[in-house]
């Protein structure tokens, strides 16, 4: 059973859910990361997938399509929710961690005290806000943040650092001296949950699509084994990543470190 809508009108005037006409098909989007695979496999399999269009995009691209309206749903980084009009949660699933999550991480080749610059993956605006927010009041460091190229991952050495998410983050976890987790820090300097992504809406969508979808979220926790089976990694233990650091059901834990997060970056 859904939750409700999350209400966020205190972080912006712009958050009431406006009604607007639908198009025939509901126009949702999200990133082909591996931790989203068990929320996309009952999307693809359960009957609501006759009611969706469904793209995939970087997350960083999602925000932009959501505030523009070119789509009606997405699996929306948290840090964009204040910059959509009408946005809000609509489902009680989403990309959410209570302590290491492996995935995001601050990669580098010295400790965290002698690192002076860090390259910012442009592929997620949640995890930049999360690592500038965590240097600057965690960790007390004053850096230069520099704008990642495509290929900046060849680029972290020396003092400088680099901030991976994804699965590529996973790839990487033993070729770095030092790799520390973006949540595990926040979960430290919060004691917290933290929410990655949620299903976020731009308009009001009909209760009996949402019920639909949210059920459709549910099912690939039950075929976690056959997601795996279909997704071969050798770089990290997928059933580790998926039942441990990956916390699916956004519970009142997640949500209150959401509303913090929010808060902080407001």
């Amino acid at each position: 059973m859904i939750s409700g809508v999350w209400d966020y009108s205190h972080f912006s005037s712009t958050f009431a859910p406006k009604k607007q006409e639908l198009n025939p098909k509901i126009k949702v989007a999200a990133v082909s990361y591996l931790n989203t695979k068990p929320l996309l496999y009952g999307i693809e399999r359960s009957n609501v997938v006759h009611d969706i269009e469904l793209v995939l995009d970087y997350p960083s691209q999602l925000a932009s399509s959501l505030k523009d309206g070119h789509i009606d749903l997405a699996l929306l980084p948290v840090a964009a929710i204040p910059g959509i009009p009408g946005a809000n949660i609509i489902s009680d699933y989403g990309i959410a961690t209570d302590g290491n999550v492996v995935s995001v991480a601050l990669f580098s080749q010295v400790p965290i005290d002698e690192i002076r610059s860090v390259y910012l993956d442009y592929q997620s605006r949640t995890s930049v806000r999360l690592a500038r927010l965590l240097l600057e009041n965690y960790w007390n460091k004053k850096v230069d943040y520099l704008e990642a190229p495509e290929h900046y991952v060849d680029f972290i050495n020396g003092t400088t650092a680099g901030v991976i998410i994804g699965d590529r983050a996973l790839m990487q976890l033993h070729n770095f001296g030092f790799v520390y987790d973006l949540s595990a820090a926040w979960k430290s300097y919060t004691g917290l949950d933290f929410i990655f992504a949620a299903w976020v809406a731009n308009k009001e969508l009909p209760a009996d699509f949402k019920a639909r979808f949210n059920e459709a979220n549910a099912l690939g926790m039950y075929h976690l084994d056959e997601i795996i089976a279909q997704n071969p990694f050798p770089s990290y233990d997928l059933h580790t990543y998926y039942t441990s650091n990956i916390k699916y059901l956004l519970d009142e834990d997640k949500k209150r470190g959401l509303h913090k997060f929010l808060e902080l970056i407001g």
